[in-house]
């Protein structure tokens, strides 16, 4: 007998005589003649009810059926005098795996700090079974919304021996001892310094340059010292990149992006989403209605500015041409200012990396942020700098290598094309679509700054 989801019993349109249900007990409650169990087997928030009267097959268990154990129920699907449609009057019970009374998920409500300190077990809570259940439905959404418009999907590497952002904060991959004499990267693995990757848009341009629309949707990684609840060392992002296509091209591709992400959201119809708009943010069904029905802005980085200088408004950090916009910015422009999601663009090219193109004036280069209300910015892109000597310049500007790059100019060198592509992170469109409030809940195993357990 196949055993059946408690998804698919629960969504059951009529009684059943024989069904065949595992889950970790969450509850039990016995009376003299029978007990209830609550069965969860992770396949959706909501449990299901198991009548076991004494005496069947497996009842001699039922006083190591605690909290957390593990169990197999077989019986009858009928309806419920309870609140729910459906239970499953038992025929049998079998006890899979015991669980004492040390088990750390015990009923009654656990901190989020609590819980990521037994990170292999918070999946079996409500919380965290809603959130990665999510997680897999919106990976699937981001695969959904490009495989729809014909790009390709590509594997960029994990290690790579180019950085991306220059910034210079990549964790060093090596084989070589650290306290080693005379250690050189001759003996290393690869015979050079080599990198965790902290973007694969790079190695994605030049697949751009060659099948036209491509993404990737893989890993990264930044050796960057915030403890913030917005940073993580190890997170996820989407890359696409489009031959032939201008900054304007850009923000529409973007924008379709995000709209498709939050729909899915909202067409959600598992209970994951009520749940997180119940217990998690009351407001999350408002603002993400708001964001798909409502036209993103575009605003250049300068108006912004202006915007902000004008406003009266106290901020930390004041508003300047050529800052490098904070937070606070971007939700005063969503939240308050705008009422909704902005594209802000034309950055100045001091606090832009070396392969944004540089606009007519000189001063510019045509990036482009994408702006939600409550997270602020959500994606980073722009139109890609196509001209041999332009880019060569901006390498030099940035002291960086030239050999280094030598292969990203060939594709200025054989066939140029403006091209513009974006990322976004994953962890940043979880907290979103979620309104979890920290980017360490929406990860499995959180890497942050003097944490990597498990």
């Amino acid at each position: 007998m196949n055993r059946s989801f408690v998804k698919q019993v629960l969504a059951a349109e009529s009684p059943c005589d024989s069904v065949l249900v595992a889950g970790w007990v969450r509850t039990r409650r016995d009376s003299k003649s029978f007990s209830f169990l609550e069965l969860n087997d992770g396949s959706c928030l909501a449990n299901v009810q198991v009548v076991a009267d004494a005496g069947i097959p497996g009842y001699e268990s039922i006083a190591r059926m605690t909290t957390g154990a593990s169990v197999m129920a077989e019986g009858r699907l009928v309806p419920s005098p309870g609140r729910q449609k459906w239970e499953i009057q038992a025929t049998r019970l079998q006890l899979l795996g015991a669980s004492p009374e040390s088990y750390p998920l015990q009923k009654k409500g656990h901190s989020p700090e609590f819980l990521r300190s037994v990170a292999h077990l918070r999946p079996r809570t409500n919380l965290f079974g809603a959130i990665f259940r999510t997680r897999s439905r919106m990976a699937a959404a981001v695969h959904d919304f490009f495989r729809a418009r014909g790009f390709v999907w590509v594997h960029t590497p994990i290690i790579t021996a180019s950085d991306c952002e220059g910034a210079g904060e990549m964790f060093r991959v090596t084989t070589l001892d650290p306290l080693a004499q005379n250690a050189s990267y001759e003996r290393d693995f690869f015979g050079k310094p080599a990198n965790l990757t902290v973007s694969g848009q790079l190695e994605g341009e030049t697949f751009a340059c060659a099948l036209g629309n491509i993404y990737t949707f893989g890993p990264t990684f930044r050796a960057e010292n915030s403890n913030t609840s917005r940073h993580a060392a190890e997170f996820w992002m989407i890359e696409p990149e489009m031959a032939f296509c201008d900054l304007a091209g850009d923000m529409e591709v973007a924008e379709a992006f995000v709209r498709h992400l939050v729909q899915t959201m909202l067409d959600d119809d598992s209970g994951d989403f009520e749940f997180f708009c119940k217990f998690v943010d009351k407001g999350l069904r408002a603002r993400l209605e708001s964001v798909v029905n409502t036209p993103f802005v575009r605003c250049s980085y300068t108006e912004a500015v202006d915007i902000m200088q004008r406003s009266g408004r106290k901020f930390e950090y004041a508003p300047h041409w050529g800052m490098d916009m904070q937070s606070e910015h971007e939700r005063f422009l969503t939240e308050q200012h705008f009422g909704g999601p902005v594209i802000v663009y034309d950055y100045p090219k001091e606090i832009k990396p070396f392969y944004m193109r540089l606009n007519e004036d000189g001063k510019t280069v045509t990036a482009m942020d994408v702006l939600v209300p409550g997270i602020g910015e959500l994606i980073g892109g722009s139109q890609r700098e196509e001209r041999l000597e332009q880019l060569e310049a901006n390498i030099a500007r940035q002291g960086m290598k030239a050999e280094n790059y030598a292969w990203y100019c060939d594709l200025r060198r054989f066939g140029t094309v403006p091209h513009a592509g974006f990322g976004l992170g994953f962890e940043r469109l979880m907290m979103f679509v979620t309104g979890v409030s920290n980017i360490r809940d929406v990860l499995p195993y959180p890497r942050t700054p003097r944490n990597c357990e498990f």
